[in-house]
């Protein structure tokens, strides 16, 4: 008779069902685009690699893709700003 109540991993690293770190990630990618970009930017995408190396989220691709566009796209509207 064998049950479920004890049964070990089988070793396998499976994706993550939850997506926590690259919804955070995103949403620092777009905040980054108006308010301080090196800061919500660089932690955007510093969570977006954790997210796609070690934890293995769906969303981590785009999350990585927003968080660049936030810190890039973020740098230079600063730019043009302050240059106007």
């Amino acid at each position: 008779m064998s049950t479920q109540y004890g049964s070990q991993p089988t070793g396998q690293q499976h994706a993550s069902t939850s997506n926590v770190l690259s919804i955070i990630a995103i949403v620092l990618g777009a905040v980054a685009l108006l308010f301080l970009p090196i800061v919500f930017g660089a932690i955007g995408l510093v969570l977006a690699i954790v997210a796609k190396t070690v934890r293995r989220e769906r969303l981590s691709t785009v999350a990585l893709v927003v968080s660049a566009v936030g810190l890039v796209g973020g740098m230079i509207l600063g730019a043009l700003v302050a240059g106007a």
